[in-house]
């Protein structure tokens, strides 16, 4: 099991998975950023409310509050994080990864089969 760690470690998939894992971490934030900074003001101006999203709850008793406001502002990031990936695989799948050429497909054994039939049975009805 070792050897084969060692191996999974050795072939760099490790350093690709590293790189995503950070570069994600920095996208979430900058995701959370925008839907904080700029989102929640223009949901505000458009409400009406002078309170960002993050600060609407339904408070049920002193120690029962619901903060779906903060859920709305991740419901807001994950749709844009999702939507920003979407994307780029998209583009990368139209661009980088090239589709697979599919090779000429051979005629199988029946087929060939019947057409030699159906040539010697032509041959046939011209030679008499």
């Amino acid at each position: 099991m070792l050897k084969e760690f060692k191996q999974f470690i050795n072939r760099g998939n490790i350093v690709d998975m590293a790189v995503g894992v950070i570069i994600g971490g920095a996208f979430t934030t900058l995701v959370k950023s925008f839907t904080s900074n700029l989102i929640n003001p223009l949901l505000g101006l458009v409400t009406g409310s002078d309170h960002p999203l993050s600060q609407l709850s339904l408070r049920v008793s002193s120690r029962l509050v619901f903060t779906y406001g903060e859920f709305l502002n991740d419901v807001i990031s994950f749709l844009i994080t999702a939507f920003v990936v979407f994307l780029m695989v998209k583009f990368i799948n139209k661009t980088v990864i090239k589709p697979r050429q599919e090779a000429p497909k051979q005629p199988s054994d029946e087929l060939v089969t019947l057409r030699e039939i159906k040539d010697l049975l032509a041959e046939q009805s011209k030679e008499k």
